[in-house]
């Protein structure tokens, strides 16, 4: 025998109706079954508020009565032949009429009691079943309709009763042991031994279903939902869930005690104690496979197999060094809430025994806090307890699993990734059975805890990462096209997922927790956008509390690198192209270095030094392997290596300067380039990777702008000017040619000298076989100590320079720990 059990959603219609006789044909013709129905869905959530309507004297509960009467009565009209439905609708009339005369009665007495609430509330269920049992009969089905209360035996705790279970189980197995009938039975009511209507609280028809298969030693019990199985996470908060396929019953009842709702926690320990395994299936599509819960669960891969939360709860702490060492403490503090009726749902304790804190629903924390202030007076008074605290508004999160007590590592997994996103942990908890952790957190980090844990276990192999971009002029445009061609690819090959959550330039901003597309920016953000304002984008980027979120600088904007250390503080990974933050002062540079350890974020800036080349992250792998950095040299700009490069003596200097600027290798104003501060920036950035203490002040260099030339008032004034300096450019180069040298703009550190400046190499130096736009970095190590260590290729383009941010993006999203000292 089955015991079949279908939910309020799977009766909410007249088509969810006739899948469901569907479903019963077809079990029948398999075997025998029992089947137990919800009330039609909605309908028990009216009846509450009719019964509370009624006790206020509102007269609105009689046109939801009437409601309920048209929608049952239409449901007849359309699932019973003609010849059957005089006697159901006459039937159906006699109970409504009831309903309305105990209604009638709370609203002339304004009374409305637990007993009267629970009887009311069972109407649901008895209008369902009768309804569903005469559709059988109609299509031919021999179905017969029970009333649970007949059978399920309960004390007086109305809204919540106690089953008497010997009592219980004895009813239905004299009632439906040997029946051939389809018994359809009302689930969620029973009665007290005196037949007083009670209730088995929401979601009690599957609890309903569990004791009449228990009782029956059914073969299997099917709860029949409007979702495909349980779920690694709930579908309302984490985006990416995924169906379980088995769960043992210790795994199901932790998953159901904290929030999963798919299954009412009291339905499991009866089909337990019998080994009757529970089925969870989809009435909307019976194919898919759905959740079984049984004994024990063999050869399972997952080690977490669900998260579930309980969304608002309070958390009570007691903490005082009277406590530490006294016996009965823990002992007191749990009598005394007992005493109060108040149901406790975690509790976790220092083991210094100086804390001891426990979650409590938010409507019994007053019950709570005057419980626990009247029973520690006296310790209070005489600073044995320093203080009983309350913090409202928090959530607990459950990570769930058998396979969780024999797989090393699990907490550590869990923890890491809460803190590389900056999650707050108020509270842990962990069982003996090693099967859950539990901890809570503040209700608004609800949503974020659930999709970090989520991601961490069951989406390891996807690695998301939600993008907010500054700056989308020729770097961040070609940036954005760069993500868009490489997306699919990198989802589809390497599981990693880039999603624009957020975007912004110096004059409008736009964010979309949903994502947004890569293409159709600017002009896109100027239709769409707020104006801009940097404290608003990153604080409604806060608000959204993404896991794994990036904020990507794309612009040269000093404002932007002066509000880095806020974004490491919101606890965003970082990475940019703009030097402005890491040449500034020595004490900004260690900053946010010490901000991004501090807040376990990724800071990365590799396209600060040689664009796309792994310059930083070359010499940052040298120092922390131990190498000693003892000279840096090289040539760090792109444009005047171009320059040099091309510049033969023959042509002006000023026309190659300008042939650069046609070509775009340049500023908009070269004088940008020749004043070597850029080449400047990008040393002081080498030395101090290295871990050498400069600043900006303590480098020597050497503008190649002539000095009339530097206050020139437009660009093309300025080449006027530098055209007078030709002669000059020219005998320089003729000067090193005629000695087989050639000329190259180097930066150089040694012995504590930084120098940038125009020199003449020969041709066994490293950097006499540079052309084109090529940077080429050397580095003179310890280990490197007879031939440097050489980095060279393009070291400019906005190309070449959006490729290397990917590859910072690409690196942040491999990576197991958000931590600065691994990069």
């Amino acid at each position: 025998m089955r015991i079949l059990k279908f939910g309020g959603t799977s009766v909410g219609s007249e088509d969810a109706i006739r899948r469901v006789l569907k479903l019963i044909a077809l079990k029948r013709e398999e075997g025998r079954i029992q089947v137990v129905v919800s009330a039609f869905g909605g309908v028990t959530n009216t009846l509450l508020q009719m019964v509370e309507d009624a006790s206020a004297g509102n007269q609105a509960y009689r046109e939801q009565l009437k409601a309920i009467e048209d929608r049952h009565i239409d449901i007849v009209r359309k699932l019973i032949g003609v010849k059957q439905q005089s006697t159901v609708l006459t039937e159906l009339k006699v109970l409504l009429n009831e309903l309305d005369d105990v209604l009638h009665g709370v609203s002339l007495t304004h009374e409305l009691t637990d007993r009267t609430r629970d009887f009311v509330l069972g109407f649901g269920e008895r209008l369902s079943a009768y309804i569903l049992s005469k559709a059988l009969a109609s299509s031919g089905i021999e179905a017969e309709y029970i009333d649970a209360r007949e059978l399920i035996k309960t004390n007086d705790d109305f809204g919540n009763a106690r089953v008497l279970v010997p009592t219980t189980y004895e009813n239905i197995r004299e009632r439906l042991k040997e029946s051939e009938f389809v018994g359809i039975v009302t689930g969620y009511i029973s009665s007290t031994v005196t037949g007083e209507t009670t209730t088995l609280g929401r979601g009690g028809s599957d609890y309903t279903a569990s004791l009449i298969g228990a009782a029956l030693d059914a073969e299997a019990i099917e709860i029949w939902t409007d979702v495909e199985g349980i779920m690694t996470a709930d579908p309302r908060k984490v985006g990416r869930y995924l169906p379980i396929g088995r769960l043992s019953y210790e795994e199901a009842m932790e998953l159901s005690h904290f929030g999963a709702e798919v299954i009412y926690p009291p339905t499991i320990h009866p089909a337990m104690e019998q080994a009757i395994p529970i089925y969870i299936k989809n009435t909307f599509k019976p194919e898919a496979r759905g959740t079984v819960i049984t004994q024990e669960v063999q050869d399972d891969k997952s080690s977490v197999k669900g998260i579930s939360s309980i969304d608002n709860i309070t958390l009570i702490t007691l903490k005082g060094s009277g406590m530490v060492g006294v016996s009965g403490f823990a002992a007191r503090i749990f009598s005394a809430l007992a005493d109060a009726g108040v149901n406790i749902i975690m509790i976790t304790q220092a083991s210094s025994e100086h804390t001891v804190c426990f979650a409590v629903l938010p409507d019994e924390a007053p019950l709570a806090m005057r419980a626990l202030e009247h029973h520690f007076k006296r310790e209070l008074e005489e600073g044995i307890i320093d203080e009983i605290k309350e913090e409202p508004d928090c959530s607990i999160v459950a990570a769930v699993g058998e396979g969780m007590k024999r797989t090393p590592g699990i907490s550590g997994r869990f923890f890491r990734s809460l803190g590389r996103n900056g999650i707050n942990v108020r509270a842990i908890a962990q069982g003996s059975s090693e099967r859950n952790i539990s901890i809570v957190v503040q209700e608004d980090d609800l949503a974020k805890t659930l999709n970090t844990i989520h991601d961490a276990f069951f989406l390891s192999e996807i690695k998301s990462v939600n993008l907010f971009l500054i700056g989308i002029g020729l770097i961040g445009s070609k940036l954005l096209d760069l993500f868009e061609k490489q997306a699919d690819l990198l989802f589809e090959k390497h599981n990693i997922e880039l999603k624009l959550c957020g975007i912004a330039n110096s004059r409008y901003y736009k964010i979309r927790e949903e994502g947004m597309p890569f293409t159709g920016w600017p002009d896109r953000l100027e239709e769409e956008g707020e104006p801009m304002s940097l404290q608003q984008f990153l604080k409604e980027a806060d608000r959204l509390n993404l896991p794994n979120s990036l904020f990507i600088d794309c612009t040269a904007s000093e404002e932007v690198s002066d509000f880095y250390p806020e974004v490491m503080k919101a606890n965003f990974s970082l990475v940019t192209a703009n030097k402005k933050a890491n040449s500034g002062t020595l004490k900004r540079y260690q900053e946010l270095q010490e901000l991004a350890l501090e807040h376990n974020v990724m800071y990365l800036y590799e396209t600060n030094v040689g664009a796309g080349l792994p310059v930083v992250k070359t010499l940052k792998e040298q120092v922390l392997a131990g190498d000693e950095i003892t000279k840096i040299e090289g040539v760090l700009s792109g444009t005047l290596s171009y320059i040099f490069n091309t510049y033969d003596g023959k042509t002006p200097f000023s026309q190659v300067v300008r042939n650069a600027l046609e070509k775009g290798y340049t500023e908009p104003d070269p004088r940008e380039d020749l004043n070597g501060r850029d080449v400047a920036r990008k040393l002081l950035i080498l030395a101090r990777e290295a871990g050498i203490e400069v600043e900006m002040g303590d480098l020597t260099v050497q503008n190649l702008v002539p000095e009339p030339a530097r206050e020139a008032d437009s660009v093309e004034d300025f080449f006027e000017k530098l055209a007078e300096f030709d002669d000059e450019f020219r005998q320089q180069y003729d000067r090193a040619a005629s000695q087989g040298h050639r000329l190259c703009y180097i930066a150089r550190y040694e012995q504590g000298d930084a120098t940038v400046a125009l020199e003449e190499i020969d041709s066994g130096h490293p950097f006499s076989g540079l052309s084109g736009s090529d940077n080429i970095i050397a580095f003179h190590t310890k280990h490197y100590r007879d031939t440097p260590l050489v980095v060279k290729g393009p070291g400019a383009g906005a190309e070449v320079t959006a490729g290397g941010i990917l590859a910072d993006i690409l690196r942040i999203s491999n990576v197991p720990s958000f931590s600065n000292k691994i990069v």
